[in-house]
């Protein structure tokens, strides 16, 4: 739950339901009102993910949120991992059973998790047990579309080839379409009934009174004239006998729902391959002994040992060893990152190279991977507010359309008297209008989307990020840490006298070796870049904080540090020395003066380098619509200096700004007009980050600004933010697409069904072939950046 809800909610709580027998948008629609009755009660039902996000308050026990579940028609049970509360919060173990439930699902199929355990991962196994559903409601289907396909093929051949038929063929017509429609068809047929006895009506509610009307309406026609069918040649126009229909009926229907339940699956194989990231075991280090464990088992503090090659078992501190660690897997970033004592790690990155000691800061829920799968979950759960278009329509949709079904049959008897045509318009109504598509068209977008970009490094927190996304056109980039690296790097070495400047950074380079200084890291790495060996020993090492560093190399008195410490330790500047000091400084370097024995040497310019790939993302960000502006708290020559090399305007440059002043950037943007996106990555960037209207927080910041964001990067690539909203408006457009084709399908379907002008087979066909469509168009997502 975010910062901004918990300020307002501080009273509620979240539970997350698992909730069997939904299959379409009025199912969806149903829960939802009954849940929000509940008093203060706020429901958001997914039904790709077959799961309910309720936020209740506390004196509403999780049983009285389940019963009400269950009262609608479904079986709702807790999601597992979590604990029934009753009111005023204490444990209830009455409740027990709910989160393992025995039951009777409308769709005939039940479904039980298994029995989980934490994980570092957090949130897997609950998504693993989601993910078990699916495939189990695929594997159930299955048999019953196998048996469906196999008796329809010879129903329809006899049926409506008169060259197949024989005397009474009718009579094994019936024989072939009775298990078809009995046992094949059981799960729409169980499902209308149980939504029936709490006076309710679904998707399942037109299938089954569709396909129970032509089998009984033929059955009738069968057995009160019994020779009907005594002659061969006879073509489907001249009887009434509609088992063909309702036979092809149910093996349309069960055939779309069950690729839709592999394809619902597959909308969801990106998170759980996220998820899966996580290393399974851990080599714990303990009383000096190596020990091999579960990662679950980890506990905060430990000290555990990372070989070339494995993944980490959890985020943490390396405490010992040299490695380069691939962080693709997280970060979505190619390059791999040095890291060495000190430096902080990520569960489910690899270590590449060197062998690691590394200190468990965080373990289970807490890890970063646990956290981005919560956030990709709860963005899964929600809805995005196009959404409610259809959720609106959809709790109306289903009576509508049984009105219209027999509004259309006693029309049709009142102008042709024809019973035959009759019933065949009603029944193709019911067919064609099932609203499935409307109830997919949402979330499959939505998980595919959002899964997507958990594989790039891209997490989206909530469907109304993507609206967002739709509105912004200015994008405020804090310079530090974003636009640039946010590390310094020795730009420029300038040698006095008759010294060379690869001996001033090597002497330089070794005294500040033994400093931790990040200006004395910087010199100590270039000066070992540069000698390609290692650097010279130091002795009489000296370090004064705020002033520079002093050592003996190589018999030599080396210092380093600002232009009053040196004084102060009786080194002499003088004036054209102290000009090209001036000078690095006026164009952003920091500069540093050298001496070697008292005597000045040289001066070595550091700068907070530009990202490599900034220009290029910037140029992106303008092509996507989004006019970028500097925001940094340097002075206003450096602050151009930038954004000349990367491509921003001059007059769009926030220079000299204070922490403090970041909100009031964002605001003086917001009152000129401009929808503003932030991105940042520092604490001091939150609360610019919550005022933005679409906050953008850079991965390797704080957790307190990608609390505060609505997008995360978890990356360091300036470009990732750029793909970030590009991706956000596919989906968006994604999901606009689907929701078009849904309701054009259903507005043009219904009125060409009651004119007669749609054959009930054609009508299953399209209405199964619709819900895939909706689903294979979210698919497509997946291939987003590939």
């Amino acid at each position: 739950m975010s910062t901004k809800e918990l300020l307002g909610q501080s009273a509620t709580r979240i539970i997350e339901l698992d909730i069997e027998g939904m299959t379409c948008a009025s199912c969806v629609g149903r829960v939802e009102r009954k849940l929000t009755k509940l008093d203060g009660v706020e429901a958001s039902v997914n039904l790709p993910l077959e799961s309910a996000r309720v936020t209740a308050p506390e004196h509403i026990s999780d049983q009285e949120i389940i019963d009400t579940v269950n009262k609608t028609g479904y079986k709702a049970h807790l999601k597992p991992g979590q604990r029934t509360a009753s009111p005023a919060g204490s444990s209830s173990e009455s409740t027990a059973a709910a989160t393992n439930p025995v039951s009777e699902s409308p769709e005939g199929i039940t479904l039980h998790p298994g029995d989980h355990h934490s994980s570092s991962a957090g949130t897997l196994d609950e998504k693993g047990s989601n993910e078990g559903a699916r495939r189990s409601a695929a594997s159930v289907l299955k048999p019953r579309l196998i048996l469906a396909a196999v008796l329809s093929l010879p129903i329809v051949v006899i049926s409506m080839i008169p060259g197949a038929q024989f005397p009474h063929w009718g009579w094994v017509a019936f024989a072939l379409a009775l298990p078809v429609v009995t046992w094949s068809g059981w799960p729409f047929h169980r499902a209308a009934a149980i939504n029936a006895r709490h006076f309710a009506s679904t998707m399942d509610t037109l299938v089954s009174l569709g396909v129970i009307a032509a089998f009984l309406f033929s059955a009738w026609q069968l057995f009160t004239n019994p020779t009907i069918t005594a002659h061969t040649g006879i073509n489907m126009g001249d009887h009434s006998l509609y088992f063909e229909v309702a036979a092809v009926l149910v093996t349309f229907l069960l055939l779309g729902r069950y690729l839709e339940a592999r394809a619902k699956a597959r909308a969801g194989d990106a998170l759980k391959a996220l998820l899966d990231l996580g290393a399974k075991e851990a080599t714990v280090l303990r009383d000096g002994v190596e020990k091999l464990i579960p990662a679950d088992q980890l506990e905060k503090g430990d000290v555990f040992v990372v070989r070339p090659g494995e993944k980490l078992a959890t985020d943490g501190v390396v405490i010992e060893g040299n490695s380069a660690i691939d962080t693709s897997l997280v970060t979505g970033e190619s390059v791999p990152v040095e890291v060495s004592a000190g430096n902080a790690v990520t569960g489910a990155t690899i270590n590449t190279s060197g062998r690691l000691l590394v200190k468990a800061t965080r373990v289970g829920s807490d890890t970063t991977l646990a956290q981005m799968g919560r956030l990709v979950s709860q963005a899964q759960s929600g809805k995005a507010p196009i959404a409610r278009l259809a959720d609106r329509i959809s709790a109306v949709f289903v009576p509508i359309v049984i009105s219209i079904s027999v509004l259309t049959f006693l029309l049709w008897m009142i102008f042709s008297g024809d019973l035959g045509s009759a019933f065949t318009a009603s029944v193709t109504v019911l067919v064609i209008a099932c609203p499935c598509a409307l109830g997919l068209a949402t979330p499959t977008a939505l998980m595919t989307g959002t899964g997507r970009g958990a594989q790039l490094g891209i997490l989206i927190k909530g469907p109304q990020v993507l609206e967002d996304t739709r509105t912004v056109n200015a994008i405020l980039l804090d310079k530090t840490g974003t636009v640039t690296s946010g590390r310094l790097e020795v730009t420029d070495v300038t040698a006095l006298g008759d010294t060379h400047a690869e001996e001033v950074l090597a002497r330089a380079g070794a005294v500040e070796a033994a400093s931790e200084h990040p200006i004395a890291r910087a010199i100590a790495e270039a000066a070992k870049h540069g000698a390609g060996t290692e650097l010279p020993h130091v002795s009489n090492f000296h370090s004064a904080p705020g002033g520079g560093v002093r050592g003996v190399v190589d018999g030599a008195v080396i210092l380093a540090g600002r232009p009053g410490w040196l004084e102060n330790n009786d080194v002499s500047i003088p004036d054209d020395y102290r000009a090209i000091f001036t000078r690095q400084q006026e164009s952003g370097a920091t500069a540093i003066y050298v001496a070697q024995n008292g005597r000045m040497v040289g001066v070595i310019s550091l700068k907070d380098t530009i990202k490599e790939n900034s220009a290029a993302a910037i140029a992106k960000l303008k092509k996507l619509g989004l006019r970028p502006l500097l925001l940094t708290g340097d002075n206003k020559e450096v602050a151009q200096q930038v954004a000349a090399q990367v491509g921003i305007a001059p007059e769009d440059v926030f220079a000299d700004v204070l922490p403090e002043g970041k909100v009031d950037a964002v605001k003086r943007l917001q009152e000129q007009g401009l929808t503003v996106a932030m991105a940042g990555d520092g604490v001091n960037d939150a609360a610019a980050l919550a005022q933005a209207d679409l906050g953008i927080a850079m991965g390797s910041g704080t957790d307190v600004a990608i609390e505060a964001a609505d997008l995360t990067i978890m990356g360091n690539d300036l470009n990732q933010v750029a793909q970030a909203i590009e991706l956000s408006r596919s989906t968006l457009s994604t999901i606009k697409m689907n929701l078009f084709w849904a309701f054009a399908y259903n507005t043009l379907g219904i009125p060409i069904a009651a004119l007669g002008l749609l054959n009930p087979i054609i009508a299953g066909g399209a209405m199964a072939a619709s819900s895939v469509l909706v689903v294979l168009n979210s698919l497509r997502l997946r291939k987003f950046g590939k």
